[in-house]
């Protein structure tokens, strides 16, 4: 028994006989267009873990600045 990929769901919602032939052994004739979309695929995966990064940075940012307001504020007023 073989173990079914999310790829595999995918092709046989989006075409059973495209996933009968996948199975069966038979190569796509797109294989431009689909090296194209992996690559596509491949960039936006980079550029969200980007943004993610982003994310997180800012987040340590402003709380690192709520820290320093409040350590200030707390000097001035002492």
């Amino acid at each position: 028994m073989s173990t079914i990929r999310a790829s595999e769901i995918g092709t046989f919602i989006f075409c059973k006989r495209a996933w009968w032939y996948q199975k069966q052994g038979y190569t796509s004739s797109n294989t431009r267009e689909l090296a194209a979309g992996t690559k596509v695929h491949v960039q936006h995966t980079r550029l969200v873990m980007v943004s993610g990064c982003l994310k997180v940075l800012a987040y340590i940012a402003l709380i690192t600045a709520i820290v320093l307001l409040a350590v200030y504020l707390t000097g001035r007023i002492v």
